[in-house]
């Protein structure tokens, strides 16, 4: 009796020990249940953070900060548009400013040949395309129309004042800033337009824009303001239909392998066009064309106009040989078809190479976040070597251009350690005195 007695207290607690071990068991599974909700509502809200920060990392440089708007609409941005900073877009800005340098310090004559004119257009280009994305994101984000119009104004006024400051230093290079900031108020008109509205205006402007320039050139030679308009090849009618076309080409999603590859194949056609046009066909026209002008000016020597006569005596005469050039800085159809056609197929690579192998484009892209700081430089260093009385180029040297190329590049890498380049924490600072932070007024949908 005591025997079975004990066997069942002993059974008793072995049973008591395994129910202990089993609810302890439930009890951490429980715990482990509570703690992955916990993770998962971590998660959900970590991604909803990831959500609406990613719109303002990704327009941190070139947008309003509003109020979030609704989940939905920023979710649908980020399927559209991919989060961040268009690594691509960035490279190929660098590659451009890098361009610049090449030719200004280079000493590779074929290097200077390919750059020459090319990098002016590629810089243009992605400045349409950074325009059109931003009045995007700020339309997307609930920004009113005329806070963006407001901002672009500002920048303006603000590149033009960076821009006469460098021509001030009179070196010997063209300086394109007015006519950038003249390209940004001219685009006002076009921003909220469809994007089947901006393709056809660049396609007109391809063609209407090299005579308008030509003109504008002759009547505009003693006026300085009117000739960032319209007074040469780097005026803004020379390079606008450029920026035109970086605005169509913004309107569409540069992640997606589709519109690498379009940009791209369209950059080759572009480019094989164009070359075909200037090597057998522009020669013979521009012969006749050159002979017709003479028939009808007449061969009598061309007297410089008196700069006292009343306007428009004082003007020179309008360069009309220039619509059937296609050397870099003409600015005429060809010119700028063959300059694009380059532009695009940088572009639609430096796309491509972004989503196998995105780290060999950083370099660029360092130098591409300070394009306006990095531009500028090349001008003060080529003002501050002429005044020590100091050849600004590397003719002579071994491997000049490979020097030119990793100073540029190292001189980019340094400036992205800081938060934002020098001129452009300027440029913010300055339109948000006319542009303040505000909020959203209502949700877009």
């Amino acid at each position: 009796m005591l025997s079975s007695i004990k066997l069942i207290s002993r059974s008793v607690r072995e049973y008591e020990e395994e129910s202990n071990i089993k609810i302890r068991a439930f009890s951490v599974s429980s715990q482990l249940n509570g703690n992955q909700a916990d993770e998962k509502t971590v998660d959900n809200k970590l991604d909803e953070k990831e959500v609406d920060t990613a719109g303002v990392s990704k327009t941190s440089d070139d947008a309003t900060q509003t109020d979030i708007p609704s989940r939905s609409s920023v979710e649908e941005s980020k399927r559209r548009r991919g989060t961040g900073r268009l690594v691509a877009l960035d490279a190929v800005r660098g590659m451009a400013v890098l361009g610049m340098y090449l030719q200004h310090f280079g000493s590779n004559p074929n290097v200077s040949e390919i750059v020459s004119g090319n990098t002016t257009l590629l810089f243009v280009l992605c400045g349409g395309i950074s325009y059109s994305i931003m009045a995007q994101r700020m339309m997307e984000w609930g920004a009113e129309t005329a806070a963006f119009r407001a901002r672009m104004l500002a920048r303006a006024v603000f590149v033009d004042i960076i821009g006469y400051l460098l021509i001030m230093l009179n070196t010997p290079y063209g300086i394109i800033l007015p006519a950038y900031s003249a390209m940004f108020v001219l685009a006002l008109m076009l921003f909220r337009r469809s994007t089947r509205t901006i393709v056809t205006t660049a396609a007109v402007l391809l063609v209407t824009a090299p005579p308008l320039m030509i003109l504008g050139s002759s009547i505009f030679s003693k006026a300085y303001l009117l000739g960032d308009i319209a007074g040469g090849p780097m005026s803004a009618i020379a390079l606008i239909p450029a920026f035109v076309t970086g605005m169509a080409i913004g309107r569409f999603d540069l992640t997606r392998l589709r519109t690498a590859l379009i940009l791209a194949g369209s950059g080759i056609v572009m480019l094989v066009i164009g070359k075909a046009l200037a090597a057998f066909v522009l020669p013979n026209w521009s012969l006749h064309f050159e002979q017709w002008l003479v028939r009808m000016q007449g061969v009598a020597p061309v007297q410089p106009p008196d700069e006292y006569a009343i306007w428009p005596l004082n003007t020179e005469s309008p360069m009309w040989h220039m619509l059937l050039q296609s050397a870099p800085h003409t600015a005429s159809t060809f010119q700028t078809m063959i300059g694009l056609g380059i532009s695009f197929l940088v572009l639609g690579v430096a796309c491509l190479i972004s989503k196998k192998a995105s780290t060999v484009l950083l370099p660029f892209a360092a130098v591409g976040r300070m394009a306006l700081t990095m531009y500028a430089i090349q001008f003060v260093i080529v003002w501050f070597l002429y005044l020590a009385k100091i050849g600004h180029s590397l003719d002579g040297v071994p491997f000049g251009d490979v020097i030119v190329a990793v100073v540029t590049l190292l001189l980019g890498l340094l400036f992205a350690k800081l938060p934002v380049g020098p001129l452009e924490g300027l440029m913010r600072r300055f339109d948000r005195l006319f542009c303040p932070t505000q909020p959203v007024s209502q949700t877009v949908k």
